[in-house]
């Protein structure tokens, strides 16, 4: 099986790319986050033209997560349990193959200390506390998506800029290593030691040409799929050309 997953930063100036990324990799799932669309108007058929079932979770202007497959699937789960009152659509999850798909999108927290960055740390409490409650780690199960955060100093080019940042926080990366400690493996780091490869460059500053990036886009596997990860990589020509992202894909291949 190949995975993969990507911010779009907006489904609506990313079709195109989207489309011919699905032609060219062929991935048999694929994740997406931030596609900034209500269930209403996802592309439902262009999608579906390129080969793939999706399953969604829209909003308006903001947030928005997905699941394209090209087998079946089942057992559809929308958000984040936890918080009546939290209403961004961040999280779903489904079955396909056997595997236990998530596509997550971690808030960005905004600036360390203001009401957005208590969210996110509060989300990824919340997730964590989804895992232990919904699943077990010997599971077949993939968290896959934009978590927002660079897990080490490895995984910024530029770690001394970006310590302090929500992306790099050490109360963000703590939260996550509460989420890999539930039972999960870092599918990129099975194969890749580091630095980098990074999958966000932001748009200011020439980042992407002076390559200040960080790795903040995800898959995670529990014990059973990290066994079969026999690849992995970041798929960097997404964020050159017309319109890009600001992410680029990641992509995992699993053995059978």
């Amino acid at each position: 099986m190949k995975l993969a997953t990507w911010n779009v930063n907006s489904i609506r100036a990313r079709l195109d790319r989207l489309v011919a990324f699905l032609g060219r990799h062929q991935p048999d799932v694929v994740c997406l986050q931030e596609l900034k669309v209500p269930d209403d108007e996802f592309p439902i058929l262009e999608v579906e033209a390129a080969g793939y079932q999706a399953v969604f979770h829209g909003q308006r202007t903001y947030n928005g997560v997905a699941i394209l497959t090209r087998t079946p699937v089942t057992d559809v789960e929308l958000g984040l349990p936890g918080n009546d009152q939290d209403d961004q659509a961040r999280l779903i999850a489904a079955t396909i193959g056997g595997i236990r798909v998530l596509s997550a999108y971690f808030p960005n927290g905004q600036s360390v200390g203001s009401d957005k960055w208590l969210y996110k740390l509060g989300w990824m409490e919340r997730l964590r506390a989804h895992l232990e409650a919904r699943y077990t780690p010997d599971q077949p199960i993939a968290l896959c998506g934009d978590f927002n955060v660079a897990p080490e100093d490895r995984d910024a080019a530029r770690p001394d800029e970006w310590r302090e940042s929500v992306l790099c926080h050490a109360d963000a990366r703590e939260r996550l290593a509460r989420i890999a400690a539930w039972g999960m493996v870092d599918g990129m780091r099975v194969h890749e030691a580091g630095p980098g490869p990074y999958s966000w460059w932001d748009y200011r500053m020439l980042a992407f040409p002076k390559g200040n990036g960080l790795r903040i886009d995800h898959v995670y596997l529990t014990a059973p799929l990290a066994a079969r990860c026999r690849k992995a990589w970041v798929d960097r020509e997404e964020r050159k050309g017309k319109l890009p992202s600001d992410h680029a894909p990641v992509l995992v291949e699993l053995a059978p």
